[in-house]
């Protein structure tokens, strides 16, 4: 008998007194090989790279636009200087307007990169076969160990920022901010978590734009399914 493995994913209510309009929309992706190269996708990121330096010219714009300065003040409600920390989408407009490319890494992170930069929100991803147990954004004690991305040393998260954390440790840390090394997408990834993040005043139905155009270049362009699941207030927990 097939056993199936059943993962939670929750938002803690917590976090939903501090920032009562986040919401979640997730992308379960199943058996990609995401060891293929995808020209399209690549175009893709040239086109929004483009649209992003024409919308923003520089560098001083970036910071007082909505998709930006929403983050930049949650950031703060949580004890980290967003000049300091960087949210994800500030991050990735800032090296696009500065005339750099964003690199090729591996198809999911390409396709989310450019569904960040076309949304403006920010996006990341988990590989699902190295998360332990269940998944929830909350508030970090200061205890949970992390590693960051392409790191060695354990740099426990601060107490009250916002953390995502399975049963082993932090996977992302000031929400956004950085990823963890032992859960980042990989050419042997085969199952994963896509995430858009947002907060108001972006809607629920930009989330469910950004997450069905990432769903339909999935299928038409690689040949992927997946199912796409949006948490909020009034639904925080589901289960993949």
């Amino acid at each position: 008998m097939l056993l199936l493995k059943i993962m939670k994913v929750n938002i803690s209510g917590k976090i939903f007194d501090k920032f009562p309009g986040a919401i979640l929309g997730l992308v379960k992706v199943n058996k990609i090989d995401n060891t293929k190269k995808y020209p399209e996708i690549t175009k893709l990121l040239r086109v929004a790279e483009s649209r992003v330096r024409n919308i923003f010219e520089t560098t001083e714009k970036i910071g007082s636009h909505p998709a930006v300065s929403s983050w930049r003040k949650a950031y703060r409600t949580f004890g980290s200087d967003p000049h300091e920390y960087r949210c994800s989408i500030e991050a990735l407009l800032r090296r696009v307007v500065k005339g750099g490319e964003v690199p090729a890494i591996n198809p999911l992170v390409d396709l989310y990169n450019y569904i960040s930069l076309k949304y403006l929100m920010p996006v990341g991803g988990e590989d699902l076969n190295m998360v332990k147990g269940g998944i929830i954004l909350d508030f970090a004690t200061g205890s949970e160990n992390f590693i960051r991305l392409g790191g060695t040393a354990n740099e426990p998260p601060d107490a009250g920022e916002v953390i995502y954390r399975d049963e082993v440790g932090v996977m992302c840390r000031r929400w956004n901010w950085r990823e963890a090394d032992r859960t980042k997408l990989t050419n042997q990834t085969t199952e994963a978590i896509i995430v858009v993040e947002a907060l108001p005043p972006v809607a629920k139905s930009e989330v469910e734009a950004a997450t069905t155009e990432f769903c339909e270049i999935l299928k038409n362009i690689c040949g992927v399914s997946s199912t796409i699941f949006l948490l909020d207030a009034s639904r925080p927990t589901i289960e993949l």
